[in-house]
């Protein structure tokens, strides 16, 4: 519900603020006092495009704030959530235009994009008249309206999320496919690579192990006769070999072993020495007798070595990254195998989104089908009582032309009208009277009211081409829709200002250098003389006072 509205410099206004209250508040006021100039200055909060010209002339900028009561708005509060600006207290959309023609919006105050002041707008508040931003003319509208007529509200989200669910799966899926032929050809290479380097089966350390052992092959001569040069110098079957001459030394140092100090260490490390050098002559012994320089093992050994050569030079590879390159590989390749076995569920997935999407759709279909006729035939009926006799109105049906599923259903709602005998029923937008689209869209919401998300509705001289008993059952009917939340309609004809729970009467205030826009909360009897003056004639009269009076009372009671 709108509880505020502040304007600062906008037109002919310098400053105004207004309290609002649930119920309906009728505006009244002589032409051109600016009466519209309101409702235009709350559809700039709403998200309407503006320029400088708006900007009141000697002021540097126009400041618009709207205050709304969201307690009893699920969809509007959900939508703030989710945007993080969400605050306690009332929301506070307010709109800022400088002379130069720049714009800034704010949400509850956080600057933000035009359209979501346009998109929260259109969850707080409706506006009905010859305005560009007219819900009704919308088809998105005709089809939520509906749904709220069926009670198939949640119902619709679910087809929604469904279908929603269905095209994201889908998208996913076409990516996967687009895929498809590269990674086939990928796989197929990549399980090649593999199968080569698997049929290698390279093991741990065995290059640096075949690598020694050519080495030592292709070195044979030169290592066995190195071998038995270094045995015969150390061994003690020679004279002056290494062995001998360290028994010799220990012989002669053995009597002094005990001593203490240098002379026992020098003992110890000679012992030590002669048994390395045994140790030694074993080993070299040992691997002379084990060697063999065999001709067809080098060969083996340098073909196993070309072969891992040759495939690291083929990955572009050292050889030694062999096994990492292997396990990249399969990594890869199980990748691979992954995205195969997704593309698998995602197509199981699709099949079910669509069977859910089907059965969901179906049901809203065939709530929508059997409200239509009772929603379409209630409308009728109103608008006969609006001034509009022969007048008709038909909701259609139509079948989506596309197959897959869509966030909106199987079909399109459109609202069709007739207001006169004999016309044929056309889209509601292209319903050429202003007058008659209003009390049309009237009509729609008087029926559609108590279902309805939107909890305050304006309307802007919906009684323009009426008068007499039609004029005071427009006002009947928006009082009624008062009665459920807040309406705010400007009005020329008494009948429908005595209706109201609240009364806004706009006037001029003229100074010596400027005039400006003011508006008054009327109370009984400055009331009576408003609305006697709306009666007819310059100078009040007991007669129009009276009757003023009676109108007034008619309504309340």
């Amino acid at each position: 519900m709108l509880v505020h509205l502040s304007i600062h410099n906008y037109a002919i206004v310098e400053h105004l603020d207004l309290e609002l209250e649930a119920g309906m508040s009728v505006i009244t006021g002589e032409t051109g006092a600016g009466k519209s100039i309101m409702l235009d200055a709350l559809g700039l909060t709403l998200g309407d495009r503006a320029d400088s010209g708006v900007v009141r002339p000697g002021a540097d900028k126009t400041d618009i704030l709207a205050s709304f009561d969201v307690s009893a708005i699920a969809e509007a509060r959900d939508w703030l959530a989710e945007r993080d600006l969400e605050q306690d207290g009332p929301c506070i959309l307010r709109r800022v235009i400088t002379a130069e023609g720049r714009s800034r919006a704010y949400i509850n105050g956080s600057p933000c994009p035009l359209g979501d002041l346009k998109s929260l707008g259109e969850l707080l508040i409706d506006i009905h008249g010859q305005h560009e931003h007219q819900s009704l003319l919308k088809t998105d509208t005709h089809r939520r309206l509906l749904d709220e007529y069926a009670g198939a509200s949640d119902l619709a989200r679910q087809v929604q999320l469904a279908a929603q669910r269905w095209r994201q799966t889908r998208q996913e899926l076409e990516r996967l496919s687009r895929a498809g032929d590269e990674q086939r050809a990928r796989h197929q290479l990549l399980s090649y690579q593999l199968d080569e380097l698997e049929n290698l089966a390279l093991g741990e350390n065995e290059l640096e192990q075949l690598e020694q052992e050519h080495k030592n092959l292709t070195n044979a001569e030169s290592l066995l006769a190195t071998c038995r040069q270094v045995i015969d110098m150390c061994s003690e079957s020679d004279a002056g070999n290494v062995l001998s001459a360290l028994t010799a030394s220990l012989n002669r140092l053995t009597a002094y072993s005990t001593q203490p100090g240098a002379m026992g260490e020098a003992v110890n490390l000679l012992s030590s020495a002669q048994i390395q050098v045994e140790e030694a002559m074993g080993e070299l012994n040992r691997f002379l007798d084990h060697f063999d320089a065999d001709p067809q093992r080098q060969q083996a050994l340098e073909e196993r070595l070309d072969n891992i050569y040759t495939l690291a030079r083929k990955h572009r590879v050292q050889p030694s990254e062999l096994a990492e390159l292997q396990q990249r590989l399969l990594d890869e390749l199980e990748a691979l195998n992954a995205d195969d076995e997704a593309a698998e569920r995602l197509a199981d997935e699709l099949a079910a989104y669509e069977r859910h999407y089907q059965e969901k759709a179906t049901e809203l279909s065939n709530l929508r089908r059997d409200a239509a006729g009772c929603l379409a035939g209630a409308v009728e009926t109103e608008m006969q009582r609006l001034g509009m006799p022969g007048g008709r109105f038909n909701i259609q049906l139509h079948a989506n032309p596309v197959a897959e599923p869509q966030q909106q259903g199987l079909e399109q709602v459109e609202f069709l009208v007739s207001a006169n005998p004999g016309q044929p029923l056309k889209a509601l937008a292209k319903v050429a009277s202003g007058g008659e689209l209003s009390r049309i869209s009237l009509a729609i919401q008087v029926i559609t009211a108590q279902t309805s998300r939107v909890p305050t509705l304006v309307f802007d001289e919906v009684d323009v081409g009426i008068g007499g008993p039609t004029a005071e059952v427009v006002g009947q009917l928006l009082r009624r829709l008062g009665e459920r939340g807040q309406v705010l309609t400007v009005t020329h004809l008494p009948q429908v200002a005595a209706q109201g729970h609240h009364h806004l009467f706009v006037h001029k205030q003229r100074g010596s250098d400027e005039t400006r826009t003011a508006v008054a909360k009327l109370q009984e009897a400055p009331r009576i003389e408003e609305i006697a003056r709306m009666l007819g004639g310059v100078d009040l009269t007991e007669e129009s006072l009276a009757h003023a009076r009676k109108m007034v009372t008619s309504a309340q009671s």
